[in-house]
């Protein structure tokens, strides 16, 4: 019960109460209490989280009023620190740098980075092109030969028509395994595309089979099924142009069975075919440019 009687000062004047309607704050071992107008003890804890919740609402009020949130600029990414990256090993050591918060968009450089001593990281094992195609993509989203509006890689003075001796298939090829082992799914991606791109030869896919059945796992059917079905559909006459396709067989059993495979299920397809009584048709899907 509150008593309201007044308060007589030490001057002897009378001081009216304060209205009991409004909340008289006290303080008790047991935390900050309120009383309200009706009499009821509140944990002014409560209040507090009452109020906290509030704020929350109208700060999320204000975001969906189409308050911009903080864009990231490429400016700063420039102004992140340098970080060195040491490629390759004895006289094929080089050394690049690129700025940190590009680099990090990678999980394994970022994990590299933060246990790095000496503020570089080692890529000791890694092609020093494909690193820079890598570079390349971080700072401009696309790497040389860009790919055209026509779908078509741009030309390149420095290279052939027709790629005879797998460099220009390779090129791709250790840029997919490189954007795989960087976590950088976007480039893994572009770079495949790429290979499709390219017109090559017998020697040249052989050379490129035989890179990525030793660099990549076999669960990798993006990459190995394309393959297997290139030469699936054309071993009965591409092996005549080059030795590779036995020494391919033979050294990686992986691509033999996965070829015999794919042949064992085009024939299948077709014999269902015909027994269905439908009319055959080719099998034959060119996977990159013909020659």
């Amino acid at each position: 019960m509150v008593d309201t009687s007044p308060y007589t000062g030490t001057s002897g004047e009378s001081i009216p109460m304060a209205d009991p309607e409004v909340r008289i704050a006290f303080e008790e071992e047991s935390g900050d209490m309120e009383l309200q107008g009706d009499g009821e003890m509140v944990d002014a804890s409560e209040i507090a989280a009452a109020n906290g919740e509030s704020e929350a609402d109208d700060e999320s009020a204000s975001a969906e009023q189409g308050k911009p949130a903080p864009r990231v600029t490429f400016v700063d990414y420039l102004k992140s620190p340098i970080v060195e990256l040491i490629v390759g090993s004895g006289p094929d050591r080089t050394l690049l740098t690129a700025h940190q918060a590009l680099l990090v968009q990678s999980p394994f450089l970022a994990a590299a980075i933060d246990e790095a001593s000496g503020g570089h990281v080692d890529l000791i094992d890694e092609d020093l092109d494909a690193v820079s195609c890598f570079l390349e993509y971080l700072y401009t989203g696309e790497y040389f030969p860009h790919k055209t509006s026509s779908g078509t890689l741009e030309s390149d003075p420095s290279t052939l028509a027709i790629d005879n001796t797998g460099e220009q298939l390779l090129k791709h090829a250790k840029v997919y395994t490189l954007a795989g082992k960087l976590g950088i799914s976007a480039l893994k991606s572009l770079s495949h595309s790429k290979i499709h791109l390219v017109t090559s030869s017998a020697p040249a896919e052989i050379a490129y089979a035989r890179y990525v059945y030793s660099s990549t796992l076999p669960t990798d059917v993006t990459i190995r099924k394309p393959i297997a079905s290139y030469w699936g559909q054309r071993s009965h006459v591409l092996r005549h142009e080059t030795d590779g396709f036995q020494e391919m067989c033979l050294g990686f059993p992986e691509f033999a069975y996965d070829v015999l495979t794919y042949v064992l299920d085009a024939e299948e397809k077709r014999e269902r075919r015909r027994e269905e009584g439908e009319a055959p048709r080719s099998t034959r899907k060119r996977v990159r440019g013909d020659r």
